[in-house]
Formats: structure tokens, C-alpha cells, sequence
């Protein structure tokens, strides 16, 4: 069966319609998808802990519910494929088990320094752990967010637009940015409209004019950025989306 999921020219089509399959019960399906992909989650979680990782190490375990959770929550109108969702989701669950381990590291921290006699080199040694602590979470959610970025500038891509697009295009002022936004927001918590864009590719402006209380001149002239909004709304871009959040929450 696996030979047949992986054909050159078929593998985005027939994987996907695995995943349904598997997202209706498919349980041995499921089963198989996963054991193949162990190498795929074993790289990507050694790519984040910078070592190699045995099938017997917890942080293995944590990548492979991590991908359950991917095949679980996958959707291809979501703009990126199993593979790229499956690997930004493993590395997220990754880093905050570390940050985890990292918590109760800090409550015993007494006892992993108690064979230091001097108290001042004790608060030396643990004030340097912390530091390379928060320097390796700083890289890794810096590597998350170049990855974000190049799977958005790739569904953007489908739409004949480009970050340089979004530069030129993007409103002046803070308030035209926050109503583009809105719009966007309208128009992705509308089924119809954001299946029009995703079908499309292309702003439905007619229909969208009459669910915001924004003119269709305004809409128009900020076509390009409302659609790239709702393609961020749309899609698994946790840290972009973080942005708009902020936005709309002033």
C-alpha cells in the first residue's frame, strides 16, 4: 500500500486522501503512515535538540504524538503540506517540553548544585544554565519563524503575490492596516467567501462589501494585503498570526 501512497507524481494526492482516511478511523492506515515517517520525526527532533535521537529517548516519543497530532489536525486548504505542518507542530511540542524539563530543572536546582560549597558560584553556574537555556529557545523560535515564513511566502505564491507585494501594498496608517485586517478576519470566518478565495484565488470584493462596513474603493486599493491576511488567518503561521492578534487587539 505504502508504495503506492509514495509515486513520484501522485504522493500529494494519494497522501492526502490517506489522512482522510485515517482522520475517518483508519486505524491501521494510521499505524503505517506513522512507522514510515519515524525517520522523518527523528531528524526533525534532532534538528531541534542538536543530537541524535534514539526511537527510546522521551524526546522521540513527544515528536511522535507531536505527528499523530498533525495527520489529527491536517487540512490541505490550509496552505502547506502533511510533511511542513507535521515538522513546525514536532518542533513546537519539542521546544516546550523542553521548557518543561527546563521548569523542574529550576525547582531542584538545589540539589543538582548542592556539591558546590561556594554560594556565589553556585548562583554563577545557575544563572549561565538559564542564559543557555533562553539562547537556545531564542534560535529555535528565530529557525520556527524563518520556516513560517517560507511556507507563507510559498502559498502566496499561489496567488500571484510576493512579500515585495506586501511591502509596497500594505497601508500607511495603523488604522487602514487594523480595518484591512478586519476585513481579512470577516472574510475567513465566512465559509463561502474563504472557500471563493481559496478556489479562486481572488478577493470575492462583491460579496465581501456587504458583510463590512468598508467601501468597495477601500477594499480594492487593499486588495493585496487583505488577501495576504486571510491567507495568514487561513494557514498554521503561529508567530504572523501572533501579529495580527496584536493589532486587532489594540
Amino acid at each position: 500500500m505504502l508504495s503506492m501512497l509514495f509515486m513520484a507524481k501522485k504522493r500529494k494526492r494519494t497522501l492526502e486522501e490517506a489522512i482522510h482516511l485515517i482522520q475517518q478511523g483508519d486505524a491501521a492506515l494510521q499505524n503505517e503512515i506513522i512507522d514510515s515517517y519515524k525517520p522523518f520525526i527523528a531528524k526533525t527532533v534532532s534538528s531541534v535538540c542538536k543530537r541524535y535521537i534514539h526511537e527510546s529517548d522521551d524526546e522521540f516519543s513527544i515528536g511522535l504524538i507531536a505527528f499523530n497530532e498533525a495527520i489529527q489536525k491536517y487540512s490541505s486548504e490550509k496552505g502547506s503540506s502533511l510533511i511542513s505542518f507535521a515538522e513546525v507542530l514536532i518542533k513546537r511540542r519539542v521546544i516546550d517540553y523542553i521548557r518543561q524539563q527546563a521548569k523542574y530543572q529550576d525547582l531542584s536546582v538545589d540539589f543538582t548544585y548542592s556539591f558546590i560549597d561556594d554560594e556565589e558560584q553556585q548562583a554563577g553556574m545557575i544563572v549561565e544554565n538559564e542564559r543557555s537555556i533562553d539562547e537556545f529557545k531564542k534560535k529555535t523560535e528565530e529557525e520556527l519563524r524563518r520556516e513560517e515564513i517560507i511556507r507563507f511566502t510559498a502559498f502566496l505564491r499561489e496567488f500571484e503575490l510576493s512579500f515585495q507585494d506586501l511591502l509596497e501594498q500594505s497601508p500607511k496608517h495603523a488604522d487602514a492596516r487594523k480595518n484591512a485586517m478586519i476585513v481579512a478576519k470577516k472574510l475567513t470566518d465566512n465559509e463561502e467567501l474563504k472557500q471563493i478565495l481559496l478556489d479562486k484565488k481572488r478577493l470575492p470584493i462583491k460579496k465581501l462589501e456587504k458583510e463590512v462596513s468598508i467601501s468597495r474603493k477601500t477594499i480594492e486599493r487593499n486588495r493585496k494585503y487583505i488577501i495576504a491576511i486571510a491567507l495568514v488567518l487561513i494557514g498554521d503561521y503561529i508567530y504572523l498570526k501572533d501579529y495580527i492578534k496584536g493589532v486587532l487587539e489594540t
